[in-house]
């Protein structure tokens, strides 16, 4: 007879720590970097205001730059993105994909304002917070490649539009700068912003128009 697998409970009291240690690491910096900003906070600061040494800021986030990036990635990926993303799931029709990608992009940016925008405009000019902005949008456009190759091969594509002008387009319309000017400085709401976009992508991308 098989003997019971036992709990291991010190792991578990151990990834609990880590991850309470990081929440704190994270509240941190972003508490700083959203009132002094990125360039002028350092290391000593995050790790005082956290109530952990030095080190273990280190081991946590390895630097302000990987502190950002978690920063970054927690707001971008988070709650609001996971429930767009599970829409996309189980969806074939390349059109409609092209369509709930509007659903996305509002999610993403929805979840990076709310998390981020004091951070964002106190360090407005950061070398490093470019930095980090310059390689999420690289990973944005290769994951939006995807549903472009689908839309191509399924031979749905707007009539005289090439693939990779199509990834441009896309990849345009859903920037960051786009949602900023038109929610944050044009007041629409994000739900205009998404009908908006949806109706854009498919007149732009897609043979439906």
């Amino acid at each position: 007879m098989a003997r019971p697998v036992k709990r291991s409970y010190k792991s578990d009291s151990r990834d609990a720590g880590a991850n309470r240690t990081r929440a704190k690491v994270l509240e941190a910096g972003k508490y700083l970097f959203s009132r002094k900003g990125i360039d002028a906070t350092t290391i000593a600061q995050i790790a005082e205001r956290a109530g952990v040494s030095e080190p273990t800021v280190y081991a946590t986030v390895k630097s302000k730059s990987g502190l950002l990036h978690a920063l970054m990635h927690d707001a971008i990926f988070g709650p609001r993105f996971q429930a767009a993303q599970q829409r996309l799931v189980g969806v074939t029709d390349p059109v409609e994909r092209i369509a709930l990608t509007a659903h996305v992009a509002r999610a993403i940016y929805e979840g990076e304002s709310a998390a981020l925008s004091l951070l964002m405009k106190a360090s407005a000019f950061s070398p490093e917070l470019r930095k980090q902005q310059n390689a999420f949008e690289a990973l944005r456009r290769d994951m939006q490649r995807g549903r472009i190759d689908a839309l191509f091969a399924a031979g749905r594509a707007r009539p005289g539009l090439d693939k990779e002008t199509a990834i441009g387009v896309m990849w345009t319309l859903t920037s960051r700068d786009v949602y900023h000017k038109l929610v944050h400085e044009s007041g629409w709401s994000p739900d205009k912003f998404q009908d908006w976009l949806e109706r854009t992508l498919l007149e732009s991308l897609t043979d439906s128009a």
